[in-house]
């Protein structure tokens, strides 16, 4: 009876083991089945081939229309691991000009993981990109010898026009950290790298398509499946419209080649950039195809940096244009008035003191001080602000008021262009001082330069160029973009909202009178131009190591202005020898459609003056026209 009970439990308990066992195998089998899908992409992998269609990358126009980069058809050698039979490798690489070692080693790197996420001997893989027409009609031809490896067309970037090319960017094959980040990309696929390419990567890069072809049972494909019913189309990538006029971006780098720096224009009403240069530069075309690899290391290794964008990316003291947010700042703060005189007599404190300043009367009161560029004024007033102990407690508080109206201004920070990259400059606030002279008893003299724009105070181009379009507004900003418009998408509303400084209007009509006075009597005379009413301002900022760069910062017309600009030329000494005969030639050429005959010897000079180490064409990595 016992031995009848114990055989009777047991029957139980290797039942439900059993049952266990079972539902332990239904559950793996659910698994591999339903919810992981490689195994099921292996079976359908079997018995489909699904071609990736590759969409049409956006056009991208410039203000006027005039397409600047468009798409060429271009060929790349694909394969699928598992489909590859033995072939001549001898034949393979003498089409495709490469040796029996790089054929191996492309093979390997497909292989690894770690190069190529994803990897799967089921799934198609790049072997080659862009061939050129004649690898392509070669390989078409001997195809068939090849079983396994087929042809995948996609389209190749071209440009119109050899400009803009910090600006444009260019696209390049991902990474594996692209791949990793976004499912979008597999091995093989380009991508924006640099400017507008990049920035907008989503809008021009469109939506993949695929095409189901059926494969026999030798794994031949017989052709499209069901008629295509299950195939998916690729959406083009949005063309996009540039703020940028295209022959305004021509002459300026024309005007700027041999030179380092930079050309910022902007439309004030709107705040978009009618042409950003930066010198040097180079031809897009360059990073293109096949020779991309050496051309990009040829521009990279370049000592004068022509894939930096100077615009956006190079900080630099602002010089004498900073003056004009120091006149805006003490008015506000109720530190002078319009009317406010103080002493010169060519430098600061009064009798010879430093820095140093040109002749010109004195005392002043501000607007001929910002014409004539007084440093010594604005030295005075930054003094009274910091030392101010009816308005604030201490000279910490007076500097941080200081540096949040600069905040307010566009300072100090990233504007938040349209664009990769942008540096953010640099203010620096009570703590810096305090932090660098170990004390928090520190006084105005100490700091004294930022007020003339030397010292610790960094701008990019842009923030300037920014800057000038403010003041155009008589107080407000739009934030500058490149992008003027995308087909099928509404412009971002952090484009289209107006900033306001927090400065009264009137404050920058007195910044304005000032400008105007030095364009029609101080020191930017070279920018009087007949029936244009233009307001500027000079600037010549110290540079440690080596020769003053040359500044000139303006807007016109006077009244319902159309352009602000800035012009920065690295080294090239006072701002009325470069950049302010510069300055003239850009406004006419924007504002006049053409620079007059009088002033072809002015255009004659700017655009040969080479104050870099001379180059030849395309030798060292950028354009020499």
């Amino acid at each position: 009876m016992k031995n009848k009970n114990f055989y009777e439990k047991r029957k139980y308990v290797i039942g439900g083991v059993t049952c266990l066992i079972v539902l332990i195998l239904i559950s793996r089998l659910f698994y591999l089945q339903v919810i992981k899908n490689e195994y099921k992409n292996f079976a359908d992998d079997n018995a489909f081939f699904k071609k990736t269609i590759y969409p049409a990358r956006g056009t991208i126009y410039d203000r006027k229309g005039k397409m600047l980069v468009f798409n060429q058809p271009t060929y790349d050698i694909v394969y699928i691991p598992r489909e590859v039979q033995p072939f001549d490798t001898l034949d393979f690489c003498n089409i495709l000009n490469i040796t029996k070692e790089q054929l191996l080693k492309k093979f390997a790197d497909i292989k690894d993981r770690r190069l190529n996420p994803g990897y799967s001997s089921y799934t198609m893989q790049t072997f080659m990109t862009q061939l050129t027409l004649a690898e392509y009609g070669l390989f078409m031809e001997k195809l068939y010898k090849f079983p396994g490896f087929d042809i995948q067309k996609r389209a190749l970037r071209q440009y119109s026009y050899p400009n803009a090319a910090q600006v444009l960017g260019y696209v390049a094959e991902v990474s594996k950290t692209a791949m990793e980040e976004d499912s979008y990309y597999s091995r093989g696929d380009y991508a924006g790298k640099s400017g507008v390419e990049r920035s907008h990567e989503i809008n021009l890069r469109g939506e993949k398509g695929v095409e189901i072809l059926l494969r026999d049972a030798r794994g031949r494909i017989q052709g499209r499946y069901e008629n295509g019913k299950h195939d998916v189309k690729p959406v083009s990538g949005k063309d996009i419209t540039l703020g940028i006029d295209i022959d305004l971006q021509a002459y300026g780098e024309y005007l700027m080649q041999g030179k380092r720096g930079s050309i910022v224009m902007i439309e004030p009403s709107t705040g978009e950039i009618l042409c950003m240069v930066s010198a040097p530069t180079y031809d897009p075309s360059l990073l293109l195809g096949r020779e991309f690899g050496s051309n990009f290391q040829l521009l990279a290794n370049n000592p004068h940096k022509p894939l930096f964008n100077r615009a956006i990316q190079g900080t630099y003291p602002p010089g004498s244009t900073f003056k004009t947010t120091q006149g805006l700042i003490f008015l506000q703060e109720d530190i002078i008035q319009p009317s406010t005189s103080y002493p010169c007599y060519h430098g600061y404190p009064a009798g010879g003191g430093r820095p140093a300043c040109h002749g010109h009367p004195s005392p002043l009161p501000l607007e001929p001080a910002i014409a004539t560029s007084c440093n010594s004024y604005f030295c005075y007033g930054l003094s009274a602000m910091l030392n101010n102990r009816k308005k604030y407690l201490n000279i910490l508080e007076a500097f941080d008021t200081w540096k949040d109206h600069l905040v307010d201004m566009g300072f100090g920070y990233r504007l938040g262009v349209d664009l990769p990259s942008e540096n953010r400059g640099f203010i620096p606030n009570s703590k810096y001082y305090s932090k660098n002279f170990k004390t928090e008893k520190w006084y105005a003299q100490n700091v004294i330069s930022i007020a003339i724009g030397q010292g610790e105070v960094l701008a990019t181009p842009l923030q300037v160029a920014n800057l000038a379009a403010t003041i155009a507004n008589r107080g407000y900003y739009y934030k500058p973009h490149i992008v003027k418009n995308i087909k099928g998408a509404s412009l971002d509303t952090l484009y289209t909202k107006k900033r306001i400084t927090g400065i009264e209007r009137s404050y920058y009509q007195n910044i304005a009178n000032g400008m105007r006075m030095a364009v029609t009597g101080g020191t930017c005379r070279g920018t009087n131009i007949p029936d244009v009413v233009v307001c500027g301002k000079t600037g010549t900022a110290q540079n440690s190591h080596g020769k003053d760069h040359s500044i000139f910062m303006g807007f016109a017309p006077m009244d319902q202005p159309k352009v602000a600009i800035f012009v920065f030329i690295e080294n090239a000494g006072f701002g009325a020898t470069y950049a302010v005969p510069i300055g003239r030639l850009m406004l006419q050429k924007y504002l006049k459609k053409e620079v007059p005959p009088s002033d072809k010897h002015i255009e004659v000079n700017m655009a040969n003056a080479h104050l870099i180490s001379p180059f030849d064409n395309y030798k060292n990595g950028f354009r020499n026209d």
